[in-house]
């Protein structure tokens, strides 16, 4: 009992003279000199480094706040899921490229250790929230943190680190998974999923000799480093891809991204609030990627802002030509991006921050762009996705139907010589309806499909016909009488 009431005391006094020390400490930090508090902060911190002889060493996930992903992050986190996710109690699981297999990671505020040269090292991995400002939502920061001893200080910087890098580098290549990237609806950052399109050239409805082109110049352009060095230009390239709906220019994109193993980044226009939000998105892109904007033309009036606009007469604003497509107004999106600084994007001095790197836009009417979108150095090659040739059928009937020829490809061919019909509807037409329906089935549905678009072309022109007046009508009326004889010679090949 004696002993217990003594410990008791003890505590007690050791508490009081606890609170008295904290009174006088700060009594002392509120009364005395500032240069006399900054000498003893900075006594304090020596004293406490030397009972403290570890060294801490922070790597982030964006570099420049948070303007660039800090690729030593990425290769640090490979590095601990393969190494040292096993000693870790809290993992986080992701799937490799869509599969069942599994990879391990640590999850935040984890901490393992790991021995390098007779060394213990250890990470431990953390998440900062910040608000940039009032405006802007709160970003999540992550960071992994590496705490060593000081006498280990040379090797670990000189050495392990280096060896850590280079070990995540080579198990990143080994795991890799291709991303889509988008910036989404009111979202400042990019977000993704893994992107799985099976998209490839052989599958594109595309003449060969066009196709192997294309393939080439992207090979090229992939092995170029050294060139656009020398020549002093930022290793990026611009491609423009145009023509009508439903011609394949997404799924092009889709097929350069699994030639050349690079990520995607589907860039809305109308999310990004002005043009240092654009410069911010860019920075944030890796190497090795694709960027794209897709409908460039109905994406914000970008020429408004740097010509004023021709006042229509007032017929012209009563009636709407074919080619117009309904714009997304600027103000109704909220985006302040000018046509400045989408051509700084482009080829500024931004555009330089990251290396290899393609930026494509697609339209379906490209005599709607501004010359200077589209010039050469900005978009270096322009790529006409047109109707459906008959080449670019026999690609679709082997992808659809296993086929190499079939006797309805006679009649098919000469349809496709004098009707306009996108490779969608003619994927659409070879796509069995059930598991019945036969080659010879879909190949008839093609030509009805044909026969139709060659009517509504031959209706249409006898109306253009009927507008112009008699002095034209009996040459146009010859045309036209040739299709429907060509027509009906092809109703009777099918037939038997």
């Amino acid at each position: 009992m004696i002993s217990t009431m003594g410990l008791l005391q003890s505590w007690g006094g050791l508490g009081t003279s606890i609170a008295s020390f904290i009174f006088m400490w700060d009594m002392i930090r509120r009364y005395c000199p500032p240069e006399l508090i900054r000498a003893s902060d900075k006594w304090t911190r020596r004293i406490r480094s030397f009972f403290y002889p570890f060294i801490q060493i922070s790597i982030s996930e964006f570099m420049s706040n948070n303007l660039k992903p800090h690729d030593a992050y990425a290769a640090v986190e490979a590095y601990l899921s393969v190494h040292l996710a096993k000693e870790a109690k809290k993992l986080r699981a992701e799937t490799v490229h869509g599969g069942g297999k599994l990879v391990l990671s640590m999850d935040e505020h984890e901490r393992v250790t790991d021995e390098f040269g007779g060394a213990k090292i250890q990470w431990i991995s953390g998440k900062i929230v910040q608000r940039e400002s009032k405006y802007l939502p709160e970003v999540e920061r992550k960071y992994y943190k590496v705490t060593f001893h000081k006498k280990y200080r040379d090797m670990v910087t000189d050495t392990y680190l280096e060896h850590v890098i280079k070990t995540g580098k080579e198990i990143q290549m080994r795991n890799r998974k291709r991303k889509l990237y988008t910036n989404g609806h009111n979202k400042t950052t990019w977000s993704h999923i893994v992107f799985e399109h099976p998209a490839t050239f052989d599958s594109l409805a595309m003449e060969a000799e066009k196709k192997r082109e294309i393939v080439d110049d992207l090979l090229m352009f992939r092995e170029s480093k050294d060139f656009y060095a020398r020549i002093g230009k930022a290793w990026k390239r611009g491609y423009l891809l145009y023509g009508p709906p439903g011609t394949g220019k997404s799924t092009m994109i889709a097929a350069m991204a699994n030639l050349l193993d690079y990520d995607v980044y589907d860039l809305e226009l109308t999310s990004v609030r002005d043009n240092t939000e654009l410069r911010r998105l860019l920075a944030e892109t890796s190497s090795k990627s694709i960027i794209v904007i897709e409908d460039i033309d109905c994406s914000l009036d970008l020429t408004g802002q740097r010509k004023k606009k021709q006042e229509k007469p007032p017929e012209e604003k009563t009636s709407k030509t074919k080619k117009e497509v309904p714009r997304k107004d600027t103000e109704e999106s909220g985006s302040r991006v000018t046509l400045s600084g989408l051509l700084n994007f482009i080829d500024g001095l931004w555009s330089a921050c990251s290396g290899e790197r393609i930026i494509v836009f697609t339209t379906n009417y490209v005599d709607k762009l501004d010359p200077a979108l589209t010039r050469r150095g900005r978009m270096d090659k322009h790529i006409e996705l047109s109707y459906c040739s008959f080449e670019g059928f026999e690609v679709l009937a082997k992808n659809y139907l296993l086929l190499d020829e079939h006797p309805l490809f006679e009649p098919i061919e000469m349809l496709m010589k004098e009707t306009k019909i996108i490779p969608a509807d003619v994927a659409e037409s070879l796509m069995p309806s059930s598991p019945k329906e036969d080659a010879g089935k879909c190949l008839l549905k093609l030509i009805d499909a044909l026969k139709q678009a060659k009517e509504m072309m031959i209706k249409k022109g006898k109306e253009e016909s009927a507008d112009k007046g008699v002095p034209e009508m009996k040459e146009d009326a010859d045309v036209l009488q040739d299709m429907e004889d060509s027509a009906d010679s092809l109703d009777g090949f099918t037939q038997n």
